[in-house]
């Protein structure tokens, strides 16, 4: 009789079981097969130079605009100082042209009334030798006048049209001023990114980075973990995902918060496995190949976070998706 009821106990407790197991496969989704991640900037200098100042240390917090470092200014004042010079010289050499320009016309108009007064006596000239008051040669040495101040005037119009090239319109700059003022513009930016500062808020990490060293642009110094950015990719198998689509809510439960759960919600679902877009993706056409269920990535996104439970990138983390 104790036997026939342990026996009826064990196949209830094992039809509770099953049940329990098809219910949660039917309507969840669960992996431990996930890791935390983030958005991670490299932070590097846009100049190079030796650093004079440092203001962050490693794993400390940072608001967006707060300092980072300073690569030593003192050479990029100079360059400033000195596109300054050209600009004023540029400047300069613009009045003067201005002047050239001025000078030229009233060369021109000079010119133009020598011509006036030499064609005027020409035609004076002309009508003495017609009454027998000059001698013809007269008449030639006064057209001869009119060529040469005819020729003097056109000269004098080419030499202002030149001139005018260089001139710039009105309310413009010249060629020359722009270009002065665009290496002074260049040189002022080049001062001002000699203080580094934080993108965004966030984490600084594998900072080894020390005054006295010297940095050129773009090489990477240190990285920033953007805060409120973390996700978890969580590898689920290929014959899991039916039924999984963006935008459901998860659970997130990461080891080293043990007890506590984070809200999510699924933000992408992968295009392809991970080894597929590996260095060198695997060759499955093989005389020996064994069918093995493969893993997509999921991007689980954080919808909340407590400043007391801050993930870790690359910390272990198990997540459940409810179906329904």
């Amino acid at each position: 009789m104790v036997n026939r009821i342990f026996f009826l106990l064990l196949l209830v407790a094992l039809g509770a079981g099953a049940y329990v197991y098809w219910e949660r496969s039917t309507h969840v989704r669960a992996t431990d097969n996930a890791y935390v991640n983030a958005e991670v900037a490299q932070i590097s200098a846009l100049v190079s130079g030796r650093i004079v100042a440092m203001y962050i240390k490693d794993s400390q917090f940072v608001k967006k605009g707060d300092k980072l470092f300073d690569v030593d200014p003192a050479p990029y004042k100079v360059a400033v100082e000195k596109a300054r010079a050209q600009v004023a010289l540029a400047r300069q050499g613009s009045s003067q042209d201005g002047a050239e320009v001025r000078a030229l016309e009233a060369e021109l108009a000079r010119q133009s009334a020598e011509l006036q007064n030499a064609e005027v006596s020409k035609a004076r000239a002309e009508s003495l030798v017609a009454k027998g008051f000059l001698a013809r040669q007269a008449v030639d040495d006064a057209a001869s006048k009119v060529i040469t101040g005819r020729a003097a005037v056109e000269q004098a119009k080419a030499r202002i049209e030149k001139a005018r090239m260089v001139v710039a319109p009105a309310n413009v700059s010249s060629p020359a001023v722009a270009a002065a003022q665009a290496s002074l513009a260049q040189a002022q930016l080049d001062l001002d990114r000699t203080r580094v500062t934080a993108p965004q808020a966030g984490w600084v990490i594998n900072k080894s980075l020390t005054a006295g060293t010297t940095v050129n642009p773009g090489q990477p110094l240190f990285a920033l973990i953007a805060d409120k950015s973390f996700w978890v990719d969580a590898n689920f198998k290929e014959t899991e995902l039916p039924g999984l689509n963006p935008g459901m809510p998860a659970d997130i439960h990461i080891d080293m918060y043990p007890g506590h759960r984070f809200p999510g919600h699924i933000e992408s679902i992968g295009g392809g496995t991970g080894s597929a877009f590996s260095l060198l993706p695997p060759q499955n056409a093989t005389g020996n190949w064994v069918k093995v269920a493969q893993r997509i990535p999921v991007r689980i996104r954080f919808d909340e976070y407590d400043p007391l439970f801050v993930p870790r990138v690359g910390s272990t983390a198990t997540v459940t998706i409810q179906l329904d």
